[in-house]
């Protein structure tokens, strides 16, 4: 990691003023592929709001002096919305025993750096302080031969296997937003990845 960058963690209200900051970075950062996301302040505030007010969430930011450079979320999953819990409640898995992972988002200029790795050991780190037994997240899918998908991209999938996160073959949320260029919001399908023993 860059010795000019330093990571703090805040749990519940207490990133607050950091708020804008991380709406601004996420914005920026998922316009990009694959997301193509038209975000908005408004969308970003209600967003956030749902991790701000869990005293159990933990955001993870990556600072550069003052500048918020990079940010990673996540929450107990039986505080986050319907949509996240939803393929749980299907599979049975109690959702008192999830911690759930919202995202990593880091500026293209500081990636490479080791920054990916502190963001999924701080939020291990706080499911293993809670005593959640699953951690998981989900990331969304496109078609390989979407024209929109840059020369040379390469996905995250090598890294979270790494990390020791499994596919799953057939969990998935669907969630609306606005891609950039489009008049109207379109759902989109995205898969989880989880790791740790399954709670009975």
């Amino acid at each position: 990691m860059s010795p000019a960058v330093r990571i703090e963690c805040f749990h519940g209200a207490a990133v607050t003023p950091h708020l804008d900051a991380v709406a601004a970075l996420r914005i920026a950062v998922f316009r990009d592929w694959p997301y193509c996301y038209a975000g908005s302040a408004e969308y970003e505030a209600r967003y956030l709001e749902t991790y701000a007010r869990s005293p159990r969430s933990l955001f993870v930011l990556a600072l550069h002096g003052d500048e918020v450079i990079g940010a990673s979320t996540a929450l107990p999953l039986a505080d986050e919305v319907g949509a996240f819990q939803q393929p749980f409640i299907e599979r049975g898995i109690d959702l008192a025993q999830v911690f759930y992972f919202g995202e990593s988002v880091l500026l293209p200029a500081w990636r490479g750096r080791g920054l990916g790795h502190a963001f999924f050991d701080a939020r291990e780190a706080r499911a293993r302080e809670l005593g959640l037994a699953l951690t998981a997240f989900c990331a969304v899918e496109r078609e390989v031969g979407d024209a929109r998908r840059p020369a040379g991209y390469r996905d995250n999938e090598a890294f979270w296997r790494k990390r020791g996160y499994q596919r799953q073959d057939a969990m998935f949320c669907e969630l609306e937003w606005l891609e950039t260029g489009a008049a109207e919001p379109q759902m989109h399908r995205l898969r989880f990845w989880l790791r740790g023993a399954q709670p009975c």
